[in-house]
């Protein structure tokens, strides 16, 4: 009896993602990833502010990244515009090797790879993103980046 609830809760818990049809799954990767490339293209143009529309604008955000946890979404503007105060420092940014897990219609996460190419530096990481859909579209809601 005990694996048999173990069983059906495990069911459906997931019955969200795996009812979700394989065209769903990239019509939501493909809605993300639109997400990204605004970012990206947002910070190459030197507009941090642009780069933020990506995250969700609310207290709730988390930025995780090195030894410090950062919440809310204007604490995380100030520490973006504090570490990357000149477009030396900002570089050009590139993600790369993007990996899609679907935990529901409203909900995924991202893996990947993420680099800045500036004059006398590469530097480069991971990250894993939390996505939720909104009303507004999708936005990052916990970003941790190494």
């Amino acid at each position: 009896m005990k694996h048999f609830l173990l069983i059906l809760t495990f069911l459906i818990l997931c019955f969200p993602v795996f009812s979700q049809s394989a065209r769903e799954r990239t019509r939501i990767a493909e809605e993300i990833r639109s997400v990204l490339l605004k970012q990206v293209s947002a910070w190459n143009r030197g507009d941090i502010q642009g780069f933020m529309r990506g995250y969700y604008n609310s207290e709730k955000l988390v930025f995780i990244s090195g030894d410090n946890i950062t919440r809310g979404w204007s604490p995380t503007l100030k520490r973006y515009k504090r570490n990357y105060d000149s477009r030396e420092k900002m570089g050009v940014l590139s993600f790369s090797d993007l990996e899609f897990t679907f935990l529901s219609r409203k909900a995924a996460v991202v893996i990947g790879s993420w680099s800045l190419e500036r004059a006398n530096d590469r530097p480069h990481g991971k990250f894993s993103l939390v996505f939720r859909r909104f009303k507004k579209g999708w936005r990052i809601i916990l970003d941790h980046t190494s």
